[in-house]
């Protein structure tokens, strides 16, 4: 099971149900590119992302995949699934669907692009500037777990914030038109979200026409935070 994070995310955000899931499966957490641990680079697309998911696949000769992705996540893993269908035995998609989004993280840019880092002396301080950018404190929270000690004395981000930046754009690329997963997929969406709406399905059902769909009542984009016990029993009952 490779589990694999939305955009600004990291690994460490699945620490608690990679976990749970590992009692069952041999459970990955994958760091995209330009995210926590791994490698920064100037090319930042799901033609990218999903490449380096295959070379991992690949190099470590693993068999039975089973991929969850989470929003950016969940379009690499969807990106991989219709290049590279015999890598994958079974697919969870997680609020995220094949179609194009237009750009919204403009504000989240700009105000980690207005922290000064090396004149910051903790989280707290960081939160305090984001705070005139970005209203939620849930988004501001999840956005200060990747900021650390790069060594004494001096903070950093653990994603690369210029290449995002850069290259946002890319995030919202649909799928190609008339391609096709024909293997067993799982689109779990919040019902508070916008990410996954009704009109959307024929257009996931035409990429993966063995789909389900099922939604999470009162939980928005991070469903899996929000109700990690039924994000648990629910994958579980589709992969086992």
């Amino acid at each position: 099971m490779l589990i694999i994070h939305g955009l600004f995310g990291m690994s460490d955000n699945w620490q608690a149900l990679g976990k749970e899931f590992s009692d069952f499966f041999e459970v990955h957490l994958i760091d995209q590119r330009n995210h926590g641990r791994s490698p920064h680079a100037e090319a930042f697309s799901y033609a990218e992302m999903s490449m380096d998911l295959s070379e991992y696949i690949l190099d470590r000769h693993l068999k039975d995949v089973i991929i969850i992705g989470h929003s950016l996540g969940g379009k690499t893993a969807m990106k991989l699934a219709i290049n590279e269908p015999q890598l994958i035995q079974k697919l969870v998609v997680v609020d995220i669907s094949p179609r194009y989004y237009a750009v919204h993280h403009h504000k989240i840019i700009e105000g980690l692009q207005s922290l000064n880092l090396t004149h910051l002396n903790s989280r707290s301080q960081a939160d305090q500037i984001l705070s005139q950018y970005i209203v939620e404190n849930d988004v501001r929270q999840f956005l200060l777990k990747s900021i650390y000690w790069k060594e004494k004395g001096l903070l950093d981000y653990r994603f690369n914030l210029k290449s995002i930046a850069e290259n946002i754009e890319n995030v919202g690329e649909p799928l190609p038109p008339n391609t096709k997963f024909n293997k067993s997929s799982l689109f779990l969406k919040g019902q508070l979200s916008n990410y996954i709406l009704e009109e959307d399905e024929d257009l996931i059902f035409s990429h993966f026409p063995k789909a389900q769909i099922e939604t999470f009542d009162q939980c928005g984009h991070w469903l899996h935070a929000e109700n990690p016990t039924q994000f648990f029993e629910t994958v579980m009952r589709f992969c086992l």
